[in-house]
């Protein structure tokens, strides 16, 4: 019969923990709960392009080879992993039969929809009357 401990794995935080308050001390506060972050820009595109693709039933191959643009990089533009030139935009745009207008503007859509979305803190903002055409909001 062995006297060795179980063969387990140490794990060692990466934070410390926090030691329980002394007896009779006061408890920490509760943590207030996080706030949602706006998205990024290339995040909502990247779900733009990645919605419109699907619709379309059309794979990333098919979109990328009419774009020019390679496979690999489309994807990681539909998964927000990197920030396309415009260029590359209204490439990709072209190949889903869309100005970079169109999607852009969809792109605004999206961000107007998050904005219009009560946070955990309550304080959402309506949504806008109008739209915005590169310079101002135009009503």
């Amino acid at each position: 019969m062995s006297t060795h401990a179980p063969n387990e794995a140490r794990v060692i935080p990466l934070r410390p923990q926090a030691q329980p308050p002394a007896s009779g001390g006061p408890s920490r506060p509760p943590r207030p709960a996080p706030v949602r972050r706006e998205p990024l820009w290339r995040d909502v595109v990247g779900d733009v392009l990645r919605r419109e693709r699907l619709a379309q039933e059309r794979t990333l191959k098919d979109v990328a080879e009419a774009a020019r643009i390679s496979m690999p990089y489309l994807s990681e533009l539909e998964r927000g992993r990197k920030e396309a030139s415009s260029e590359v935009l209204a490439a990709a745009a072209r190949a889903l039969g869309l100005g970079l207008g169109d999607l852009l503007s969809l792109a605004q859509d999206e961000l107007a929809r998050y904005a219009a979305v009560p946070s955990r803190t309550g304080r959402g903002r309506a949504p806008s009357t109008g739209r915005y055409d590169g310079l101002c909001l135009v009503a």
